[in-house]
């Protein structure tokens, strides 16, 4: 089944969604990983509001090498330890930030990167903020999604709700059958095939090749 289309200046279903209740999150890293591919991602930020469809995650569950809980509770990756359902944000490569969703129970440091999204509403502001005018580089790859949906420090720690300008919905959409590959850009604990993405979907990142990998 195809992915779900509307208009590139269409923005309202930012008004039109619900948000997803806290106790509908899968309590689990991989599950919660999976479960998003499909959702929607609201975001109100200062140019209005945008969305996107989740096309694809990365799981980093408890006592994975390549998490940033690894080694205990910091100041940086608090976010981490938080109940499921809140944001962490962090600086990659010195300019680009990520969005990630804590994960598992209180104390418990784990979370999800969203890496990519298929932009529905909001995209005239996505093309100003990122530079580009082709839509399927709007969200493509974490970077690229945390510039098009205004991600900043000032997310990190908040649960993911209206109040909050960030949140995740579910508009009933039908998911295309969800497949997995190894994660991408890391160097320990590489080879976990714990990368969700729907295989179709232009906006999906990554090589060709990986992408068309068995899952």
């Amino acid at each position: 089944m195809p992915m779900a289309r509307r208009s590139p200046n269409d923005t309202s279903p930012a008004i039109s969604l619900q948000p997803l209740a806290h106790d509908e999150l899968p309590l689990d890293t991989i599950a919660l990983a999976k479960f998003l591919v499909g959702k929607m991602l609201v975001r109100h930020g200062t140019d209005g509001p945008m969305t996107g469809r989740i096309v694809e995650t990365e799981a980093y569950p408890p006592g994975d090498d390549a998490c940033h809980a690894r080694s205990g509770r910091t100041q940086r990756n608090a976010s981490l330890f938080l109940p499921r359902g809140h944001a962490y944000v962090y600086r990659a490569y010195g300019s680009a930030m990520m969005l990630n969703i804590s994960s598992e129970e209180e104390g418990t440091g784990a979370g999800v990167l969203v890496r990519a999204a298929e932009p529905l509403g909001g995209i005239a502001a996505m093309r100003m903020r990122r530079g580009v005018e082709d839509v399927r580089r709007l969200a493509r790859g974490p970077g690229c999604l945390a510039q098009a949906f205004e991600i900043g420090f000032d997310l990190d720690g908040k649960l993911y709700a209206p109040e909050s300008g960030i949140w995740l919905a579910d508009d009933g959409f039908s998911r295309t059958e969800i497949a997995s590959s190894k994660r991408i850009g890391i160097t320990r604990n590489a080879d976990q095939p714990w990368r969700y993405f729907v295989r179709s979907s232009p906006w999906v990142s990554g090589p060709a090749w990986l992408n068309r990998a068995p899952s």
